[in-house]
């Protein structure tokens, strides 16, 4: 296991925020015990070898387990290269060379970076061994809250490790590891850099120094886990003298911490190895005397190095303790009595050296206040910390120590000043007495005691239960008789009241008498007393005020100190009653002789009180006015008005003339941090700071100003200064917001010269600050000049000086004010121009600034600096369009390149989790990115993820093993998805952002070409990783569940993308989506075929229970379907539920509903996520404002009960606020999964599924589940539509599978009949998917959006089970196609029929089950719904009656009133002539639908059907319908606004043509028999429909027959076939309808029918044909009524037109026997022309697999409607096409035939009634009523010419062939001989 390997399993197992499961502990201990050669021989590597030096040289090498290798000259150099430099054998260099490559590509690299490269390899897999032992050494050291068997486990391999020497393998390094040589910091030729494992360039030393300082941790722990041996203890101590003597003469914090680590190696073992001693077990050190003999000899030896001396001092401490805990452990009481007197010697002479070199003021110098210890490792200082606990406590509490403690209190009580009271007339002689008396340093009295405040400054949780130390502060605090002494006690005081207890505990020793001199009394006492006494001094006049005594002052001081630690953490509800009365701490401020330090001490101390109660702080606002110094800035500000003299003391004289002086500001500081404090706990916003203006400009003027060009004594103090200014700057900046006035009144007050008073109290400090800023003034200037000295200076200073933390904190309250700024400034920025700019115009002056603010993105001490640096480049990249050219000509890109990639990469191995996700540098980064891709280029983001910026980011072609970037870092988060619970937002936001990247135009192939590279397999490998595993539980871990589902979700995204545009033609992307298809529907579900799939798979009595894909094995589709199948989370609970108290949920329901409570000021906001969320802080605070805005007395004293149960409701209120969040994030994690998996499923379906086999049964499997899951009472209704798309998908899929190509076939041998019978599911399947559509239609929840839906994929499973062959190609075409195919083709066609019979039975009876449901919402949606709603459910009925049996359903409508209902829809139907609105369209399509449902009923049910229609009054509805008339008259209104024309068209598609369909269907109530009976009702209402609607019937018969489209055709036919049936039997022909028939005759009798081979193109051939058939449907309804009035009303024909009579009036244009004999012959030329092109097709057809690809395409070129074939389509797919459309011919043929047929018939009739009429030549004609005729017939020869012309054409009509026609001519030829002899009789005659 590789080092890197052991470290990700062990911090995976031990930091993660849960312990370990029980498969991470087998894994841990695992690696542990496979590592374990490597951890005992810590860092150890094989040295170089002649022999492995000589194989190098050969340029090939074998690796251990690996093949050969072959080198070229320049890896050979660079691998003895790094022999040398690292002292490391040459086939390991050549391993490391090898990583290199594979980790970094090494292709195109310089010789040194390749060196550097594995240099820095090897330093990491070093770095990841050292850390993985101190991780280990940790858990077992620290209580990390691991479960004691864990720790255990661990401990065991330790011990072990380190009894075998591991520890003396530590010692040994941190000493060999020093050493300037290959092994250790380098030799003289080594290379100095290396390249770590982000790119950047570091020194090795400073690696190797990070190694041994590891090193010393380890160390430090170890002896913690396993006792030290003499051995050991020697060894360290000899390490230590070497460590600390590197110490002089320099500052470097890495040398310091290592020293500090062996120093506190050597202090842990002897206090340890001490107390770890008992009776029964003694000490390790304590038993060999000769080593305490020697140790002690060597620890005492005098050296010349002072301060190795004093190091050396700091271990003569520990080794004291050690000997008094070995004579404590002795038995016997008398322990000292009894010890041998060289150990007693031993002890007394190592506490006179302590004592006499004061070892304790060395620690605190040397150790404790310096930054290499306040900068160390927070763990390892909380070590040694505790250690320095015991060590003192074991200290103070053994007799000898405590005697010399004694003496050295005494000793200092006796040499130092006395300390007198107040008002000391000599103090000023004690003074100097003092400084002579310790000129040489603190006495080690003052300093122990300084020492233990030191101790338990940082960790004062170690005071608790410490009765030692309490001892001893009772010693400490007695018969002070000198102030320095009191002081060093006050301030161990202070530190030990640190803690609650501690506070509590000091409270009480100065509360009460324990010391007679010392108490709080003492303090408040001395601060009236001097308040008197400067009273008296200024009411004398001429008088001096008295200085203030040094002594006194100081001890002030350390009181206040005291008191202020003491109230900061005593307990909140005791610290209200201690001090009652505060006023003496104010009463000092304003005198001038008081000194600086001492105010500063009394304001501090008066902070404290702010935060104790309101009411508190209200008390020390009054007192500060009161008794403070004044702010003075051009006028006083406050709440006194009076005016200040020229010459004051206020706080600016104090500033600038005494504290400047001093250099020294604590004064200054305090007054900030008082005022501040104060400020932040004010609630009344309402003036916006107003108020406070007077304290801005003092502060904005005087302090923070100038604050660059003062001295400061104390660099501390210089930023202790500037922090309290930007926190007042930053709470100005956050407190305050823009409004709609502040614009103008800038404006105007920016045109003001002078600053009056005025307009002083005019101004507010935030627009002050904003004005600064955006003019690039002062506070924008310093704090430019605090952060432009870089970030890499910064962290020296924070590493290398005690100020670091401080200017840590002024660099982030810097970047937190000038992101304030930024999101404010635009607010304002348009109207301030051109005087104020946007800061980003400010900053972008000067390029330094903008580089200086995005670098801190790499100071990863604070991560709050890199969250500040973060969002300002997502601002400013925003805003500036050329950042990234910027970034570029700075020479920053780089560097901020591996910045922002090394930030993401530790926020990704981080172990703890971030509750704010907007405090998360690692989410904050990920959104920078996404938000940017769509940025114009180049952005941000292809500037972060290497793209390539001097070529067209389209064509980068994406490296991210060559280069560092966030794009390496991403992919290899992704790649381990490794701590689910830390790093679920990352996984998350690393998906949406490659997904973002592959939907964009610019980045989409760069991006999706690297996914799809071998290298990563990214689609398929995360499908099995995160894309089925198992959700995490609700109630474990919602946060992650809800992540989860996320990332599922872009993954999800990811594949359909890939699968959408990915290149096919590449083969990378071919392969795949190949795989992708293969893992997403595994081949193993389908392998028993779907025959025996539906065996088991659907029982109608069974249910819903067996969902038909439970077989083999689930395709990973379902799933993930099943994945995001549970009920989500309800998030629609009422408040009134919530809340118990009924008067406050309407309340709290106005805050949450209120639409005007979105926003920055609203209660909610939009996640990352774009989640609609309720913002708790906020929702909070607005509910405590509405509720004591409706309740006020609330906050009276009284109604303490009516509080709590206020603040219980908002309690209760919060609760649900933060549930409901969950649960709306949850339900959109859910939805936006499913949203991505139907994505996949219907773009797999779509475009891909084809390449896979047996697709019918994987769209039938995910139709099934999806409608399953759809109908399931956890599915939700947003759910439900999603899935109900995805099965519409798969519907139409299979639909078109079925009926356009059946994909199965790839034999040449396939038949007609093979393609029939093909690729339709099992009857079963078809069963189980309309059970389960009606299941998912009458789901619990439902819309008529989702139904709509619904009904369109019922319509198209119906149109799946039509019939396979087409019903417009009659049954003897088929019976030809099949004639030669198999003997049994009549029984094979009836089994279709038969099966297709039982289908449809089968889903009657589906149905019919559900009748009742299903009838009453599809009804409910037809009457009820919208008008779409109702199109669709009227379809849906029209499906029904389709499938009816027995008049069931119909008799359903009918008992329902459904279909009278209908009609009274038709006759009420509301149009506003030419309102062409969407309103009216749907209008009219429902009426359409209506109408096409009536006539399915006439059709379908036949005469019963038409009977139970035209019973309900069907045609007075219709006829009553106003819409006839309007969208009848539609074809002549004038066409000049041609918007509507198309419009008013669709109007007549829809209305008058399905009108006219439908009174035609009611002619069939009667027999022709009884047509023309007068008493028939139905041809009454015909005739009075037909008058009432004249001008329709009159329009449509006046068409221009030879323009007319198909519409217009259809109409046509109807009209005459209404008029042929019913108009004979009217008598007067007012409405001039005889005419028009025998007009339309003349037009279409005398059409040329030769026109068809005119036609150019496929689609004008199509369109002929389709006119043909029309126009000779036209005809055959012509001659029927010309046939019924020759032969019924004994109307004849004239041979020939007669000359026009131009003195008539108006004659008939009656047709002629000649127009007759001429039609006959134009039916005989297309009669033979269809029979001849019908008979080549079938041939054609029958021999379709002998043609050639060549031949085919020919024929679909010729025949084809629409393209269906592309260049990729093999042949069998090619000849069904062609054989489909050439039987679409073969039909539309034989059509034409079985029409002219009967029509040639009429017309032979006709002629045959003439000329069996004997009078044909002579006598006159006879007439009807109607019908006036002229005198003659015609001439003899026209009737010669005419009989001429009839036998030639009935000649050819003898000759037609019955099996080219299809039909049986028997009767035909009969009647045309009858008529051939007749007319040789009459042409004879």
């Amino acid at each position: 296991m590789t080092p890197k390997q052991l470290l990700a399993v062990i911090e995976s197992a031990l930091l993660g925020p849960l312990p370990p499961s029980p498969s991470q502990r087998v894994e841990l201990m695992h690696a542990i015990r496979s590592s374990l050669p490597s951890l005992q021989s810590l860092l150890s590597y094989p040295p170089p070898k002649p022999s492995d030096r000589a194989q190098v040289q050969s340029k090939e090498v074998r690796l251990p387990n690996g093949p050969p290798i072959l080198l070229d000259d320049q890896d050979v150099q660079i691998a003895l290269k790094l022999s040398d430099d690292l002292h490391l054998n040459e086939i390991d260099c050549v391993r490391l060379i090898v990583s290199a490559n594979q980790e970094w590509g090494l292709m195109g690299r310089e010789p040194l970076e390749i060196l550097r490269l594995a240099t820095g390899l090897w330093y990491t897999e070093r770095r990841d061994l050292l850390t993985a032992v101190y991780t280990l050494l940790r858990a077992v050291v620290l209580d990390q809250g691991l479960e004691a068997e864990v720790v255990s486990d661990i401990q065991k391999y330790l011990e072990n490790l380190i009894n075998n020497g591991l520890r003396l393998r530590l010692i040994s390094l941190i000493k060999e590891l020093n050493r300037e040589e290959p092994a250790g910091l380098g030799g003289p030729h080594s290379e100095r850099y290396v390249l770590d494992s982000r790119g950047a360039l570091v020194v090795r030393q400073a690696v190797v120094s990070r190694e041994r300082l590891i090193l010393g941790h380890c160390l430090v722990l170890s002896i913690l886990v396993v006792r030290t041996s003499p051995k050991d203890v020697k060894d360290i101590f000899l390490v230590y003298k070497d460590s600390a003597s590197e110490l002089s003469g320099t500052n470097d914090t890495i040398k310091r911490q290592i020293t500090f680590s062996i120093l506190f190696s050597l202090v842990i073992a002897f206090v340890s190895d001490a107390l770890s001693a008992a009776p029964d077990k003694a000490s390790v050190l304590s038993r060999d005397a000769s080593f305490r003999h020697e140790f002690h000899e060597i620890v005492m030896a005098a050296g010349n190095d002072p301060n190795v001396e004093g190091f050396v001092g700091t271990i003569r401490l520990a080794w004291a303790v050690h000997l008094m805990l070995i004579q404590d452990a002795l038995p016997g009481r008398d322990a000292i009595s009894s010890a041998s007197s060289s150990d007693l010697g031993y002890l007394q002479l190592c506490l006179e050296v302590v004592f006499s070199k004061n070892v304790f003021q060395f620690i605190l110098d040397e150790v404790l206040k310096t930054a290499a210890y306040e900068n160390d490792d927070e763990d390892i200082s909380y070590m040694y910390n505790a250690y320095l606990h015991k060590l003192i406590t074991c200290f103070l509490s053994h007799p000898l120590a405590r005697d010399k403690v004694k003496e050295s209190k005494e000793r200092a009580m006796s040499m130092l000043s006395p300390y007198r009271l107040v008002g000391s007339h000599d103090f000023s002689h004690d003074s100097n007495h003092t400084s002579q008396a310790s000129e040489n340093g603190p006495l080690p009295f003052v300093s122990l005691l300084e020492f233990v405040s030191g101790i338990y400054q940082k960790e004062p949780e170690l005071l608790s239960g410490n009765d030692v130390l309490w001892t001893f502060v009772n010693f400490a605090g007695e018969d002070h008789t000198n102030f320095q002494t009191l002081v060093a006690f006050l301030n161990m005081l202070s530190t030990l009241a640190s803690s609650q207890e501690g506070a509590a505990k000091v409270f009480e020793l100065l509360q009460g008498k324990v010391f007679r001199s010392v108490g709080w009394s003492t303090l408040f006492d001395s601060l009236s007393i001097y308040d008197e006494k400067f009273k008296q001094s200024l009411q004398t006049a001429g008088a001096m005020l008295p200085e203030l005594p040094e002594g006194d002052a100081k001890a002030l001081v350390a009181y206040l100190n005291v008191l202020q630690k003491v109230v900061e953490n005593g307990n909140p509800l005791e610290r209200k009653n201690w001090f009652p009365d505060i006023e003496p701490l104010f009463k000092l401020l304003g005198y001038e002789n008081v000194p600086p330090y001492l105010k500063g001490a009394l304001r501090n101390a008066i902070t404290t009180f702010v935060y104790v109660s309101p009411v508190l702080k209200d008390t020390v606002w009054s007192y500060l006015e009161q008794y403070d110094l004044p702010v003075v800035v051009g006028s006083h500000v406050g709440k006194s008005a009076q005016p200040m003299a020229a010459q004051v003391y206020d706080m600016q004289f104090e500033l600038n003339e005494i504290e400047a002086r001093r250099e020294q500001y604590p004064s200054t500081i305090s007054f900030l941090n008082l005022l501040n404090a104060l400020i932040s706990e004010e609630r009344d916003l309402s003036d916006r700071g107003r108020r406070f203006i007077g304290i801005f400009r003092f502060i904005y003027d005087h302090v923070f100003r100038p604050f660059p060009q003062r001295a400061y004594a104390d660099p501390c103090e210089k930023w202790q200064l500037v922090v309290a200014c930007l926190q007042h700057f930053h709470m100005m900046l956050s407190l305050y917001d823009i409004s709609e006035e502040d614009i103008d009144g800038v404006i105007d007050q920016s045109q003001l010269s002078t600053v009056t008073q005025s307009s002083l109290q005019m101004q507010l400090p935030i627009l002050e600050l904003l004005k600064d800023f955006m003019s690039g003034k002062s506070v924008f200037r310093n704090i430019m000049g605090i952060l432009l000295p870089g970030v890499n200076t910064i962290i020296t200073e924070r590493t290398n000086q005690v100020y670091g933390k401080l200017l840590e904190k002024a660099v982030q309250l810097s970047l937190e004010i000038i992101i304030l700024v930024l999101e404010k400034d635009l607010l304002l920025s348009d109207f301030w121009r051109p005087l104020y700019q946007p800061l980003d115009v400010i900053l972008s002056q000067d390029h330094n600034q903008i580089v200086a603010l995005l670098e801190y993105v790499r100071y990863d001490f604070r991560p709050q600096i890199q969250q500040c640096s973060v969002k300002i480049m997502s601002i400013l990249s925003s805003r500036m369009a050329g950042l990234v050219q910027l970034l570029l000509k700075s020479n920053a890109a780089s560097c901020l390149i591996e910045d922002y990639a090394a930030c993401l990469e530790l926020r990704s191995e981080d172990s703890q989790v971030i509750e704010n996700t907007s405090d998360d540098p690692g989410v904050l980064i990920l959104q920078l990115l996404i938000d940017n891709i769509s940025r114009p280029a180049p952005n941000i983001t292809h500037l972060l993820l290497k793209f390539d910026l001097d070529s067209p980011i389209e064509r980068t072609v994406l490296q991210p093993k060559f280069h560092y970037s966030c794009l390496k870092v991403i992919l290899e988060i992704l790649e381990k998805l490794s701590k689910p619970d830390v790093n679920m937002l990352l996984h998350e936001f690393g998906f949406q952002l490659l997904y973002k990247l592959s939907v964009d135009p610019l980045t989409c192939d760069p991006t999706m070409d690297l996914l799809s590279s071998k290298k990563y397999q990214f689609f398929v490998k995360h499908l099995d990783t995160i894309g089925v595993a198992p959700l995490p539980k609700r109630n474990n871990n919602q946060a992650l569940r809800v992540s989860s589902l996320h990332q599922r979700a872009w993954l999800l995204k990811l594949l359909a993308i890939e699968l959408h545009v990915g290149d096919v033609n590449k083969s990378t992307h071919l392969e795949t989506s190949r795989s992708i298809l293969a893992h997403l529907f595994g081949q193993e579900t389908f392998e028993t075929g779907i025959d025996h799939l539906m065996s088991h798979s659907f029982s109608p009595q069974d249910g819903v229970e067996h969902a038909g894909i439970q077989t083999v094995g689930k395709s990973k589709v379902l799933e993930l379907l099943e994945v995001v199948q549970f009920r989500s989370p309800d998030t629609n609970t009422k408040l009134s539920e919530i809340v118990s108290n009924t008067k406050y949920d309407l309340l709290a329901e106005d805050v949450v509903c209120n639409p005007t409570t979105s926003g920055k000021s609203g209660v909610h906001y939009y996640s990352e996520r774009g989640d609609r969320l309720i913002d708790l802080a906020s929702f909070r605070d607005k509910l405590w404002q509405k509720f004591n805005a409706v309740y006020p007395h609330l906050s009276n004293i009284g109604s303490e009960a009516e509080l709590n149960d206020a603040k219980e409701t908002i309690q209760q209120l919060l609760r649900w606020g933060w549930k409901n969040n969950k649960n709306v994030e949850e339900q959109a994690a859910q939805l936006h999964m499913l949203t991505a998996w139907s994505q996949v499923v219907e773009i797999s379906a779509s475009r891909r599924i084809s390449s896979l086999g047996h697709q019918s049964e994987l769209l039938y499997q995910i139709l099934v589940a999806a409608l399953t899951a759809s109908a399931s009472q956890d599915c939700s209704l947003k759910m439900a539509f999603l899935l109900c798309q995805v099965a519409l998908t798969c519907m139409a899929k299979l639909r078109d599978e079925r009926f356009l190509f059946p994909g199965g076939f790839s034999s040449d041998n396939q038949a007609c009949l093979d393609i029939i019978m093909a690729k339709q599911l099992p009857n079963a399947a078809c069963h189980s998917i309309l059970f389960r559509l009606i299941l998912a239609i009458l789901r619990h929840e439902s819309s008529e959006a989702l139904r709509r839906r619904q009904y369109a994929l019922l319509l198209s499973y119906f149109q799946y089970c039509q019939h396979m062959l087409d019903p417009d190609i009659p049954s003897t075409v088929l019976q030809f196609l099949l004639l030669d195919e198999q003997e049994g083709e009549d029984l094979d066609l009836q089994k279709i029929n038969r099966e297709q019979a039982e289908l449809a039975r089968a889903n009657f009876n589906i149905l019919r089950k559900e009748a009742q449901s299903i009838l009453d919402l599809v009804i409910k949606d037809a009457t009820q719904g919208s008008e779409l709603g109702k199109t669709m459910a009227l379809y849906v009925l029209d499906a029904i009656i389709c499938v009816d049996h027995d008049r069931y359903f119909l008799g359903q409508l009918q008992s329902r009133g459904f279909l009278r209902s209908c009609l009274t829809n038709i006759s009420s139907l509301s149009y506003q002539d030419g309102a062409h609105s969407r309103d009216s369209m749907q209008r009219a399509q429902t009426l359409e639908a209506e109408l096409a449902l009536l006539l399915r009923i006439s059709h379908k049910y036949g005469k019963s059907g038409a009977q139970v229609i035209f019973t309900m009054g069907a045609l007075e509805h219709i006829a009553s319908c106003r819409a006839v008339n309007v969208f009848g008259s539609l074809r002549w209104i004038d066409t000049k606004n041609q918007r509507n024309v198309s419009v008013d068209i669709n109007k007549q598609r829809m209305i008058v043509t399905p009108i006219l369909r439908l009174v035609f269907s009611l002619l069939s109530l009667v027999d022709t028999s009884e047509f023309y009976e007068v008493k028939n009702k139905v041809v009454r209402e015909v005739i009075e429909f037909v008058k009432g609607h004249r001008s329709l019937f009159d329009h449509v018969l006046r068409e221009d027959i030879s323009q007319a489209d198909e519409l217009v055709m259809e109409q046509i036919n109807l009209v005459v076939g209404i008029l042929s049936k019913v108009w004979p039997y009217e008598e007067s022909d007012e409405s001039g309808f005889v005419q028009g028939l025998f007009c339309l005759m003349h037009a279409l009798f005398s059409r040329d029918c030769e026109t068809l081979s005119s036609a150019q193109s496929v689609r004008s051939v199509e369109n002929h044909r389709k006119t043909e058939l029309n126009s000779f449907r036209i005809c055959f309804s012509l001659s029927s009524y010309l046939y019924f009035l020759v032969t019924k009303k004994s109307f004849r024909l004239q041979v020939s037109d007669m000359p026009p009579d131009y003195n008539a009036a108006v004659s008939f244009q009656q047709p002629t026997l000649s127009l007759l004999g001429s039609f006959l012959t134009s039916l005989t030329s297309a009669l033979e022309r269809a029979a001849e092109e019908k008979s080549l097709l079938l041939n054609r057809i029958r021999d379709i697999n002998e043609l050639s690809r060549q031949e085919v395409d020919e024929f679909i070129n010729m025949y084809a409607r629409q393209v269906y074939v592309s260049s990729s389509d093999n042949i069998q797919k090619r000849r069904y096409i062609a054989m489909v459309e050439m039987c679409h011919v073969v039909g539309n043929r034989d059509q034409l035939i079985t029409i002219l047929l009967p029509l040639v018939e009429h017309v032979l009739n006709v002629f045959l009634s003439h000329f069996q009429d004997s009078s044909l030549a002579s006598d006159p004609p006879r007439s009807l009523k109607t019908i006036t005729y002229s005198a003659n017939s015609g001439p003899v020869q026209d009737i010669s010419l005419l009989c001429g012309n009839l036998i030639s054409t009935l000649e050819r009509l003898e000759l037609l062939s019955e099996e080219k026609i299809g039909h049986n001519l028997k009767v035909f030829r009969r009647l045309v001989t009858s008529l051939k002899e007749m007319t040789i009789q009459k042409l004879s005659s």
